[in-house]
């Protein structure tokens, strides 16, 4: 028997209203509309008692969180799905549950959505005719403008199940987009809700082919974490890590459509302290990226702790106290090895004007006094102590130290020992200006100012961190992100195949030993949003891009998927994908952008270059079409994708390899075909 499913949201001879089910159904729904609304007026109308001003804050901020949590994304239907399970106690006829984004519940305090991170909504994604977990039958529903148009049963109890089969789950994954990422609630399959749902001490690697939900899987894990261990994370926080800020507007509004707020979203840039405003030779910026500078700027720093060769003689009223240097010699040696995450430079300053003060107070007790605490932090303050802690621990700043390993060859050579080439410091040196501020840092630059800064003082940190696109990281990039989460668990996400930075280091496990995290890596190969004519395509080149990563398959394979146009025009491709519905990315080697802009607004296709700001617009011309240079296109999708001159794209990378890897990337950001308009020769690997 097959599943039940009707009606037809799609037919316009279909009258869901006068179905039973779907009355039914579409009676809770608009219950379940309304006890949402209740829950967001309960929420606007906690009384804040005025206790204090630290408990109002605290309130405040409380009401705020629980109301975002609220209205996030009001359009989308309180539930998207159902499960009839066996009941737990005793009760006859079958549990039923309505799974959604949020838990809704009624005046009474009852259950009338169940957040599709509880526990018991799990048979929902994982429940089979051979495992029904309890569940006895799976309802899907489809919606039409928020109105309920159709639902589809899988009577598990009998042995019915869809899968991939389901007509509504896949017009749910087909469903086209303009706009931001949404979220993948009502279609997350079992292999993506495995690592949706893993501990939270459990570190993950995602190797995932193009389309296989990658992205979506760590960011739904993070509102997984958060839901089901909320004192842990809200505390210390999740960080999500993209690789630019046209992915970050892209992914902004995945989070918050499923409740979860307060998350720092934030490229590796975004999170150093210092601004990069230069650019410099690809194998100097590979160099800088190498993970021997850590230990190489480890030895920059210990340099300047110096052994007390003198006495420190200290004032406290008329008497004079001295602290003996061999005792002196001794706390700048425990310094120097406690040196690092349990003590950082600027900490360890503080720690020896206490321990000069507290041997000072440890004289004045065996002489019979009673020094109090503040006299003791007085002497750690008088300028006997700051002039001995100068000269043994001074003052240290990462852009002066950076500055001077560059300027001084000789300062290069004894922190460098054997683990840098001659070759290599010569490549490193650049004379220092006169003043700092002039100096234009590059990016590589930055990530070192920050290895810098985190062995001078501590740095926010996080308990769980998602790092997209991971495999772009160079080490110390990789170790940039690992202090940011020191002791909680990473999801780290990526593709090999798709590696397009020259510093990559190409190998999971070395990523993942600069992170300091161990994962097992799990492969996700079956894709649900790239057609498999498009892949059968793109995968040509992974013998030549990365020979060890699995071909990636599709669940669909599309229909006229993948087309070549040789001596065609972008405008006309691009006219022919805006007869379908969905989002145009016209992806072009980078000096082209401006150029292909122009093209398109000349033969009158509205469109849009790709920035850095939010793209949210409205479903119309203006902005389904927007103009993509190549480099900018990882983490993106569109329904549609024009490619210009894959081989200038391939040429614009400064090796063969990144230029094929970026080809593959810009041929896999379609959802529904793709089209390839070339007047150069296509490379030969492609062909």
């Amino acid at each position: 028997m097959a599943a039940d499913q009707r009606p037809d949201p799609a037919s316009p001879t279909s009258h869901p209203a006068a179905d039973p089910v779907l009355a039914a159904e579409g009676e809770h729904l608009a219950h379940a509309r309304r006890c949402l609304l209740a829950m967001v007026d309960t929420a606007e109308h906690i009384a804040d008692y005025g206790v204090d001003e630290l408990a109002s804050h605290a309130l405040g901020a409380l009401r705020a969180q629980r109301l975002t949590t609220l209205t996030a994304d009001p359009n989308a239907p309180a539930f998207f799905g159902r499960t009839d399970r066996e009941p737990d106690d005793g009760r006859r006829g079958p549990e039923v549950l309505h799974i959604g984004r949020r838990h809704v519940r009624d005046d009474a305090g009852d259950p009338v959505v169940i957040d599709w991170r509880a526990p018991i909504a799990r048979g929902f994604y994982r429940a089979t005719a051979d495992e029904p977990m309890g569940v006895r039958l799976r309802r899907r529903f489809g919606f039409a403008d928020g109105r309920l148009t159709s639902f589809e049963d899988e009577q598990l109890d009998r042995g019915e199940a869809l899968g991939l089969d389901s007509e509504l789950l896949r017009a749910e994954i087909e469903r086209p987009r303009v706009g931001p990422m949404r979220d993948i609630v009502a279609t997350i399959q079992p292999d993506q809700d495995e690592l949706v749902r893993a501990d939270l001490d459990t570190s993950l690697c995602v190797q995932g082919a193009p389309g296989t939900g990658k992205t979506a899987v760590g960011l739904h894990r993070a509102a997984y974490l958060l839901y089901t261990f909320p004192e842990r994370l809200r505390r210390s926080g999740v960080l999500v890590v993209g690789p630019n800020q046209a992915f970050l507007h892209y992914i902004a509004q995945v989070l918050p459509s499923l409740g979860e707020g307060g998350i720092t979203q934030s490229t590796v840039a975004g999170l150093l302290g210092h601004q990069a405003r230069g650019d410099e030779p690809v194998a100097l910026a590979v160099l800088k990226g190498d993970a021997r500078l850590a230990e190489v700027i480890r030895r920059a720093v210990v340099s300047h702790a110096r052994k007390p060769t003198e006495d420190l003689v200290a004032v406290v009223g008329t008497k004079r106290y001295r602290v003996y240097a061999h005792g002196l010699r001794r706390y700048v040696d425990d310094a120097r090895r406690a040196l690092g995450p349990g003590l950082r430079w600027a900490a360890a300053r503080d720690r020896l004007r206490m321990q000069a003060a507290e041997d000072v107070r440890r004289q004045r007790e065996d002489a019979g006094g009673a020094p109090t605490d503040a006299e003791t932090a007085r002497v750690a303050r008088s300028q006997p102590v700051r002039e001995w802690v100068d000269s043994v621990w001074p003052e240290l700043t990462a852009p002066a130290l950076l500055a001077r390993l560059y300027d001084d060859p000789d300062f290069l050579a004894r922190c460098a020992g054997t683990s840098l080439s001659e070759a290599e410091r010569e490549a490193l040196h650049r004379p220092a200006p006169r003043s700092l501020r002039t100096i234009r840092w590059t990016p590589a630059d930055v990530v070192l100012l920050d290895e810098i800064d985190a062995l001078l003082r501590p740095q926010d940190t996080f308990v769980h961190a998602v790092v997209d696109e991971a495999q772009d990281l160079s080490a110390m990039q990789c170790r940039a992100v690992a202090r940011r989460c020191p002791l909680g668990s990473v999801t780290v996400l990526g593709d090999l195949a798709q590696a397009t930075t020259p510093w990559a280091p190409g190998d999971w496990a070395r990523t993942l030993d600069h992170l300091g995290h161990a994962a097992a890596v799990l492969p996700l190969t079956a894709g649900y949003r790239v057609p498999g004519e498009v892949l059968a395509v793109a995968n040509r080149l992974l013998p030549h891009i990365a020979p060890g990563v699995p071909p990636a398959t599709s669940v669909r394979q599309g229909e006229d998927a993948f087309r070549l146009v040789p001596g065609g025009t972008v405008a006309a491709e691009v006219r022919d994908c805006l007869a379908a519905p969905g989002s145009v990315g016209v992806i072009v080697p980078d000096a082209r952008a401006s150029a292909a802009l122009e093209d398109l607004q000349a033969a009158g296709v509205a469109a849009r270059l790709l920035d850095d700001g939010p793209d949210d617009g409205p479903d119309d011309a203006a902005t389904r079409v927007t103009v993509v240079p190549a480099s900018a296109a990882k983490g993106l999708e569109y329904d549609s994708v024009v490619v210009a001159e894959p081989a200038a794209i391939v040429a614009a990378e400064p090796s063969r390899l990144d230029g094929l890897r970026r080809l593959y990337v810009v041929l896999t950001r379609a959802v529904s075909r793709v089209r390839v308009v070339h007047a150069e020769p296509l490379p030969a690997e492609l062909t």
